[in-house]
């Protein structure tokens, strides 16, 4: 009884690691890797909300910057000059539209994943431990827009020098000061170890529950594939819930709401995409501890299956034909990364093995049984 308990509790803790590992690996793949935060700025600016929010805080920095009717005042003929204040009104109107069909162009889109990249690497950087280009004592990480303002202002027809004319810190969203520079780099420091410590403890729990539950393995392998599918589940609910939360939070006004819902969506698509995946290794896990199972249906695949798992060649051969398929397909994001394929790739090459010689003993006592049978058999024969 001390031992199924025991393995009750450690499967519980390692369904609440893995609802902690899934939110932190989220968190660090999110903030301290550039690939994937250009890829998701990348995303965000092909949503047509945030698109309509962009193209909107374009035109303000442009018109905030740039001296518009004094431009249009240059551009007029003398006896017109004075519709030059109505025509930059009018024009900021079509702006707008401008820049949304602007943001849509390769070149724009290049641009703006550009700037969130190198803005991010200098976040790593400080993150890391500062550099040439950023310390904690002085400067900040900040996102500079200023060349798709310059395209905005081309497109509307104030000129090809826009980008000259703007000062240094138009179009510039502050991302860290530098009096946070220092808690941003505890963060890292923290945030980097904390998703495979996380994980390997909660595989760590689930093989020790298996271990102590002698005489009840494969119930608790079973159940420890449910902490999988309840994990990822869990998180999927979080991110619902949680998005209401910060959506209502950030977006003060009925036209923020689009924009905001859309960007937490996209933000968090690797966090459901990972919750997914969890819930999709979980259920693997439940599939193979009721194919190990005394049902009548595991029982009896279990027969038909016999002839191919006796054979190692055919086994294993057939595993590296499905793991190929998978690597090359990349279906969840621990496929796509050498340490968690390498883990999975453990994981499955165990219970295949488990598999194989649970069914090599079921044919070895049912050969054993066939051959006790048939010598009965004789016997009741010699004496007849």
């Amino acid at each position: 009884m001390r031992r199924r308990l025991a393995a009750r509790a450690l499967v519980l803790v390692g369904t609440l690691l893995a609802v902690l590992a899934i939110g932190s690996i989220w968190v660090s793949r999110q903030a301290l890797e550039t690939d994937q935060w250009a890829d998701t700025s990348s995303q965000l600016l092909e949503d047509p909300a945030i698109q309509a929010a962009v193209a909107t805080y374009l035109v303000d920095q442009l018109y905030a910057n740039v001296d518009v009717p004094a431009e249009l005042r240059q551009a007029l003929p003398p006896r017109a000059e004075a519709l030059a204040a109505p025509a930059a009104g009018a024009l900021r109107r079509g702006a707008e539209e401008v820049a949304q069909r602007a943001l849509d162009r390769p070149r724009v889109q290049q641009a703006w994943e550009a700037a969130n990249r190198a803005a991010h690497a200098t976040l790593v950087s400080i993150v890391e431990g500062g550099g040439d280009i950023a310390s904690t004592e002085q400067g900040t990480v900040a996102l500079d827009l200023r060349a798709l303002v310059a395209e905005v202002g081309e497109r509307t027809g104030l000129g090809a020098d826009v980008a000259q004319r703007l000062p240094q810190d138009a179009a510039t969203i502050e991302i860290l000061r530098s009096d946070q520079l220092e808690t941003a780099q505890t963060v890292g420091e923290l945030l980097k170890p904390l998703a495979l410590v996380l994980t390997l403890l909660m595989l760590a729990c689930f093989a020790a529950a298996i271990a102590v539950a002698r005489g009840h393995r494969r119930e608790t392998l079973r159940a420890a594939g449910v902490g999988l599918v309840f994990a990822g589940a869990i998180a999927l609910v979080v991110r619902e819930i949680g998005g209401g939360v910060v959506v209502d939070e950030l977006a003060t006004t009925a036209a923020a709401q689009p924009p905001a819902e859309a960007a937490w969506r996209i933000g968090t698509s690797l966090l459901a995409e990972v919750a997914t995946a969890t819930i999709a290794y979980g259920l693997l896990v439940v599939a193979g501890a009721w194919l190990a199972g005394p049902t009548r249906a595991a029982v009896a695949l279990r027969a038909r299956l016999a002839p191919y798992l006796r054979s190692p060649e055919l086994t294993y051969g057939a595993v590296a034909a499905v793991v190929l398929l998978v690597l090359l397909w990349g279906p969840t994001e621990g496929t796509r990364r050498v340490l968690p394929a390498l883990v999975l790739l453990a994981l499955l090459v165990a219970g295949v093995e488990a598999l194989r010689r649970q069914t090599r003993r079921e044919l070895d006592r049912r050969a054993g049984h066939t051959g006790e049978q048939q010598a009965a058999e004789d016997r009741v024969l010699e004496h007849a």
